[in-house]
């Protein structure tokens, strides 16, 4: 199946390791030209260099804090002075500290919505002009199954992600005659930093062994194992392509089953 992203510029922040480089490698694979930033330069610079070499494809990797509203601004407007558009938006960044009501302040509060709900907002404002200049693009924001299903000890991501939900939807419904369609994905436990990271918490304060508590994960799935980021980079490339030309305003679950809501 053709998928018809070759020529395209497609962003994906925190695109240096995890999900967001199984998607910025997912894309070019399909010959789009990518763009990836995060915090970190080294981790950038190995990710640019494994995508280069198993895609052919030059990666433009530009060390980005998005919580830094400027940061974001020039990354943007660098993209577009090299390429001269810019085709496909992937929202992607890391998730805020894990714990409960009583663990958090109101500084921790702001830190993790500027973080997880003000990146989406100051990325979209920064690539739609691009966008709705050549006619169209995607947007696609990696959240999380707290959107559908709170999960334990993630007060903040329960919280504060959703928010992401309800822009999208009104971003999808104000940009449809743009051509602008706008998804959400929701990652469950896929095999990550992230989850590696949480496991190791979990192990710390409870005593358990990390293996027993990958168990306990991996019970909870139906299907028995956990994901890896290629599967969710799947379809996000799809949901970048022409081929989800009527697909907008959805929020799809990558989760083996594990979510049992209807919707």
């Amino acid at each position: 199946m053709d998928l018809e992203l070759r020529g395209k510029t497609a962003i994906v922040s925190a695109g240096s390791k995890g999900l967001g480089k199984a998607i910025a490698l997912g894309l070019a694979q399909e010959g789009a030209r990518v763009a990836i930033c995060s915090r970190n330069p080294d981790n950038l610079s190995q990710a640019a260099q494994e995508i280069l070499t198993k895609t052919g494809s030059e990666v433009l990797a530009v060390p980005v804090d998005v919580t830094k509203p400027d940061a974001i601004t020039n990354f943007v407007n660098t993209i577009v002075q090299r390429q001269g558009k810019i085709d496909i938006l992937v929202n992607n960044a890391g998730g805020p500290p894990m714990g409960t009501f009583a663990d958090f302040e109101d500084e921790d509060w702001e830190s993790a919505f500027n973080l997880t709900f003000m990146s989406v907002v100051r990325f979209v404002r920064e690539v739609l002009p691009h966008m709705r200049k050549t006619g169209g693009g995607r947007i696609i924001n990696v959240t999380s199954t707290s959107v559908k299903q709170p999960l334990e000890n993630l007060l903040l991501s329960n919280s504060i992600r959703p928010a992401v939900i309800g822009l999208a939807k009104s971003l999808a419904t104000e940009f449809a005659a743009d051509g602008i369609l706008v998804n959400n994905i929701c990652p469950g436990s896929i095999y990550t930093d992230r989850i590696k990271e949480n496991v190791a918490a979990q192990a710390k304060s409870t005593g358990q062994p990390e293996e027993s508590i990958m168990h306990e994960y991996e019970a909870k799935i139906p299907l028995g194992r956990l994901g890896e980021p290629v599967e969710l980079a799947d379809l996000a490339v799809f949901l970048a392509s022409e081929r989800a030309s009527y697909i907008t305003g959805a929020t799809l679950q990558v989760d083996g089953g594990l979510i049992r809501s209807i919707m």
